[in-house]
């Protein structure tokens, strides 16, 4: 199945602890359908000091479920789910609220 959400899509969070931040996703993991989002779900984690590194507490981005994620619309700006299309001979995504296409 084509991914619905991919790496640099903008999207809101639905449910959780951060039900309705918005956040760039940085990376998808497929195999586990989890997501990380810039700003959303912040762990703190104790790092340990070495010669590279400085240590200490260290905010980090945990992986969020993907089904707890939905797109921004493009045109209006709300949560809206993905769809799959043909334009031509191209398979695109859209926003299932607006129609508006999403990328190509």
């Amino acid at each position: 199945m084509a991914a619905k959400l991919k790496k640099g899509d903008k999207v809101i969070v639905l449910a959780g602890k951060d039900k309705g931040k918005e956040g760039e996703i940085a990376s998808v993991s497929p195999a586990t359908g989890k997501a990380i989002v810039t700003g959303v779900n912040i762990a703190i984690r104790h790092v340990k000091q070495s010669a590279n590194s400085q240590g200490g507490r260290i905010p980090q981005e945990m992986p969020i479920d993907m089904s707890n994620l939905a797109l921004v619309d493009p045109k209006e700006g709300g949560p809206t789910r993905v769809g799959f299309r043909m334009e031509g001979d191209k398979k695109v995504r859209y926003a299932k609220k607006s129609g508006a296409v999403i990328d190509g």
